[in-house]
């Protein structure tokens, strides 16, 4: 079953909590920062929505195999 790697690029992220209002269940925000709660997922599920949605691009989620 593929999976997917999940990165924040901290230094790219404004901290809009976009990403955590999308998905909470995989992003949160620290220190005014967003961070993936999990390095990898089982499903994409709203992940994608968030990468997707980042203003700046500071979400990556990538298809492993």
């Amino acid at each position: 079953m593929a999976k997917f790697k999940v990165e924040v690029d901290r230094e790219k992220c404004i901290g809009c909590g976009m990403c955590a209002s999308l998905c909470p269940d995989e992003f949160e925000l620290k220190d005014g920062k967003a961070v993936a709660k999990k390095a990898e997922l089982e499903e994409l599920g709203c992940a994608g929505e968030a990468e997707s949605n980042c203003p700046v691009g500071a979400i990556k989620v990538t298809k492993e195999e």
